[in-house]
């Protein structure tokens, strides 16, 4: 087991080494421990990110077989499965760190802020799974001088959107708090670039206002 803040180290100082293009011994394409990883898995940390092929969480943070607990969805938005599969892992793997990844220009959140655009009937019923997460994280922005800045509004988006499922996270499982009060997992929001590689950690900073 592994505490929370030496897992986010581990987290940052693997992020860097993707930036720099210099991959540990123990990154994925290492398969010497394989077979040992057969008999159980003990992963440091929980990471819940989007299905955005561009962002596979074990690269960007230059981790290996068995480290991370990956979950994606797109939009990386907090539904009952999601907080099911973040439960299994820190009361079955004793995980005290779950990092919820959002990343820049972010297709779900674009759909998102599309699909309110257009009247009820016109909406994509399947869709709405997704947009109805997000939608409570954005609609505010939307009230805001930001809607005449479309590339601000999709990255303050993004990044409302992380907090809300961090929140989520945070007050809608009664495991994940009673972990947390014990000081036995910590939630952490952070965003990934696309054109940089680096991730930014949030470190539960509030909310910026518009």
């Amino acid at each position: 087991m592994i505490p929370a803040l030496e897992a986010l180290e581990r987290l940052r100082e693997g992020n860097k080494r993707f930036v720099a293009g210099e991959s540990a011994d123990a990154s994925l394409a290492n398969k010497r421990h394989q077979p040992e990883l057969a008999k159980g898995q003990e992963p440091f940390a929980i990471i819940l990110g989007c299905s955005d092929s561009r962002v596979p969480a074990e690269l960007v943070f230059d981790q290996g077989l068995g480290d991370l607990f990956v979950i994606r969805v797109a939009g990386n938005v907090v539904a009952p499965s999601q907080i099911a599969s973040v439960e299994y892992s820190a009361t079955q793997h004793n995980a005290q760190l779950v990092i919820v990844l959002g990343h820049t220009n972010c297709g779900a959140i674009e759909a998102t802020l599309s699909e309110l655009k257009l009247p009820a009937e016109q909406r994509s019923e399947n869709l709405s799974a997704i947009v109805n997460r997000i939608r409570p994280a954005v609609e505010t922005l939307l009230e805001t001088d930001l809607v005449n800045r479309p590339e601000e509004l999709k990255r303050a988006a993004v990044r409302s959107n992380v907090r809300a499922c961090v929140s989520h996270l945070q007050h809608g499982s009664r495991v994940l708090e009673q972990l947390i009060a014990s000081n036995d997992l910590q939630v952490v929001g952070a965003e990934y670039c696309l054109e940089s590689g680096m991730v930014e950690f949030f470190d539960n900073d509030p909310a910026p206002t518009e």
